[in-house]
């Protein structure tokens, strides 16, 4: 097939496969919600949730953010796909070895003092498997990425029940799971895509390992600042409010991220035509063509979590957590933008500009500190989920200027704005319980589908012309 004739056939089928493998292990999380909250009390499931948030700003440290290179490198043509791999490899080792000898100062951090050792397995095996991940996918094994998703699914499943359940080590367990499904992972990767055989000091290059580094050495503090502007209001509302309150406010962001789920299986599919498209002519009305669309899924799923997730929060998780519901309509929106401020990082990553990236989540980080430092003493966790909501907005707002001067998609601020105001007249109307809620909610919600569905249609339609194109040919 020639991708370049059938590009928008080709984001398609990436994006099933994706979906496939991503959609499968990662909605799993929601599904085992019922046995977190009904196992774990509030404050050790914040305990829980720190330590993984923790790992989760470490990663980017110790990977030096060469995930990013992987894919970038890796889909071009110009570059030795086993000196990529080789020169991701070391680069993780030698991140790793410097997290080792941090191991006294990180020991006496209080709140996940008891917790280090299974920290830094979980970095070990979460590297391993994102380092074996991206290769898999920069040599376009979408199949075997979707295989290695269910595998992940049916060992998260079985190793949750094992320890939780059946062994009941309760925060142990839970961090047990998460290590143990990872591990078995990279396994599968290692053995069925042959990646090992990828690596070897030989084909280490120097000039390759500079400017992989380069390119993602920025990227670093951007994951970073990315990490303080999603989690650091949980360390905030623990601290000035409480680790109960915590606990509730984090289960709060499960639901919402169902619709990131949605958007991160599309942007991994969409980062390999973004690569492959980026130079050729005709680029600027694709990546128009795909944002207009994806823009307005991104809005009617936000619409139908508004109408859903009071009743996800009742189904899905235990008595205790329920008042978490409060916090969603705040953080959906947050959601909303966090996804397109993460569709305009590609084009970043399509010229290379890792500065840009960081520049504008820089920006939002410290506005979300600044408000979360205003918001939360008087609105409490409400407070962070707005400090979180406007930081995303200002994101995004830098992203939409910053990239229009490299290819002009069109954000639609009218557009935008339009939806923006129609969801917080929702999040407005369940937040204060108004009278008749669920008839002005529901009407709000099928006048956000209306305004959204001519580009959605419009961007099926081009599909299918190439699909029948494809056909013909």
């Amino acid at each position: 097939m020639d991708k370049s004739k059938n590009k928008y056939s080709f984001l398609l089928s990436n994006t099933v496969l994706f979906f496939i493998s991503s959609f499968s292990s990662k909605f799993l999380t929601f599904l085992l919600m019922p046995i977190y909250t009904s196992v774990l009390l509030p404050g050790d499931y914040n305990t829980v949730d720190l330590v993984t948030q923790t790992a989760n700003l470490l990663i980017p440290l110790v990977s030096l953010g060469v995930p990013n290179s992987i894919i970038r490198f890796g889909l071009d043509k110009k570059y030795p796909k086993k000196g990529v791999f080789t020169v991701a490899a070391l680069c993780y080792c030698f991140g790793y070895l410097v997290l080792l000898a941090f191991y006294p100062a990180i020991v006496k951090i209080t709140f996940i003092s008891h917790y280090v050792k299974y920290l830094y397995l979980y970095l070990l095996c979460s590297c391993l498997r994102t380092l074996v991940q991206q290769y898999t996918r920069a040599k376009t094994y979408t199949r075997l990425y979707a295989v290695d998703g269910l595998l992940a699914t049916v060992s998260t499943l079985m190793l949750t029940y094992l320890f939780l359940v059946k062994f009941h080590l309760g925060a142990e367990g839970y961090i047990l799971a998460i290590i143990g499904s990872d591990f078995i992972s990279f396994l599968f990767l290692s053995a069925v895509g042959s990646c090992w055989k990828s690596f070897g000091l030989k084909y280490a290059d120097k000039n390759l390992a500079k400017e992989m580094l380069s390119f993602c050495l920025p990227l670093i503090p951007t994951g970073v600042f990315w990490w303080i502007t999603n989690v650091s209001d949980r360390y905030l509302v623990t601290y000035m409010v409480s680790s109960a309150v915590s606990g509730i406010y984090a289960i709060s962001y499960k639901i919402p991220s169902i619709v990131n789920l949605f958007s991160t299986i599309f942007t991994e599919a969409w980062q390999i035509s973004a690569v492959q498209e980026g130079e050729n002519k005709g680029s600027q009305k694709f990546f128009k063509n795909v944002f207009k669309a994806y823009q307005s899924v991104i809005f009617m799923a936000g619409g139908f979590f508004f109408l859903i997730f009071r009743f996800l929060t009742k189904f899905m998780v235990a008595d205790r957590y329920y008042e978490s519901w409060k916090f969603m309509p705040v953080l959906i929106m947050a959601t909303v933008f966090s996804c397109f401020s993460g569709f305009l990082s590609s084009i970043y990553m399509v010229e290379k500009n890792g500065n840009a990236n960081l520049i504008t989540m820089m920006a939002g980080a410290f506005s979300n500190i600044g408000m979360n430092l205003v918001m939360i003493p008087k609105w409490g966790a409400q407070g962070a989920a707005i400090a979180t909501m406007l930081s995303y907005m200002i994101v995004f707002i830098l992203r939409a200027i910053g990239t229009k001067k490299v290819i002009d998609i069109d954000v639609s601020p009218v557009f935008i704005a339009a939806n923006t105001r129609l969801m917080c007249l929702l999040s407005y109307c369940m937040v204060n319980v108004v009278e008749n809620w669920q008839v002005k909610c529901g009407f709000v919600a099928v006048v956000i589908v209306a305004i959204n569905i001519l580009p959605i249609i419009g961007f099926a339609k081009h599909i299918l012309k190439n699909l029948l194109k494809r056909r013909k040919n």
